[in-house]
């Protein structure tokens, strides 16, 4: 099943009841041209490294209508203020992930269904019994989960039991999608948003070791730091560039700049898809190897 979390959130803003008339006048065009991006992807043959080209290209042509003449030039005060909490811009990186896994852009997905896009994903589980007498009652599964922007994964399944049949009354069940790849996607990437992604690295990986873990952002608002005294894989600047100053935020012709100047960067998403094909075709862990390797590792 197709993931389209950007529509979503185009929908979901014009049932928004805080929307005036005119804000869901003028989401409804840009449902409309929503429809024209995604008919374009649809329509590619195109392979490997082109894809990916023909894919950027047809992702910032349609950001730039989003983000600049939607948002900066037509956008009501409240479209402007909520833009973030409304999801409207952030979700079409999120979205155009989704399009990016597929067999024409990699080698190697496997043939039963990952799970692809925004998710609830796993973090740690753990058991947290009342009291001695109740390790004969259904156990307490503490599971926590944590949204992620774009994920690769699978659902996973759990039963656990105090009693060998696992009879209904002793036994607790659920699901989780497990994330062997998440992707943070930043329109603005500052300090704080980097620790916090740091720390859900590192809980991912707690729970997954062999996962890994992106942010892709678009404007930087921090300065540069080395991700590898963190739990974060890799970091992808895709436009080359700063935030605007706060001044120039609303400004309608300096964001038209900025999108024309500095247009999301198709060798950088190469670099990431790269990066994922990697890990597709890599072998996470064989201890049966380790003999012939001379490591464990």
């Amino acid at each position: 099943m197709a993931q389209t979390p950007h529509r979503d959130k185009l929908m979901a803003a014009m049932r928004n009841p805080k929307c005036s008339k005119e804000d869901i006048l003028l989401l409804s065009r840009a449902k409309e041209r929503y429809d024209m991006w995604k008919k374009a992807v649809s329509g590619l043959n195109s392979t490997g490294k082109k894809r990916v080209e023909d894919l950027t290209f047809l992702l910032n042509e349609y950001k730039d209508y989003i983000e600049v003449e939607v948002i900066a030039k037509e956008g009501s005060a409240f479209i402007k203020r909520q833009k973030g909490q409304l999801k409207l811009d952030n979700s079409i990186l999120e979205e155009f992930l989704c399009d990016l896994i597929h067999p024409s852009v990699l080698k190697g997905l496997p043939d039963f269904p990952l799970e692809i896009g925004p998710k609830t994903a796993f973090m740690s589980l753990s058991f947290t019994p009342s009291s001695l007498v109740s390790l004969n009652e259904k156990p307490v599964v503490a599971l926590k989960l944590k949204d992620q922007d774009f994920i690769i994964g699978k659902d996973i399944h759990y039963k656990f039991s105090s009693d060998d049949s696992f009879s209904t009354a002793k036994t607790a069940s659920g699901s989780f999608a497990l994330a062997v790849l998440a992707a943070e996607c930043k329109i603005n990437l500052d300090k704080t948003m980097f620790q916090e992604a740091a720390g859900t690295a590192a809980r991912l990986k707690q729970g997954c070791p062999y996962s890994k873990y992106y942010i892709l952002n678009e404007y930087l608002d921090m300065e540069p730091e080395d991700c590898r005294l963190t739990a974060i894989d890799n970091v992808f600047l895709l436009r080359h560039a700063k935030r605007l100053p706060f001044e120039k935020r609303n400004s309608y012709e300096e964001v038209r700049k900025q999108h024309e100047e500095k247009p999301i960067d198709l060798e950088i998403m190469w670099m990431f898809v790269k990066c994922i094909q990697k890990f597709i075709d890599s072998v996470w862990y064989n201890p049966s190897a380790a003999l012939k390797r001379g490591t464990f590792i």
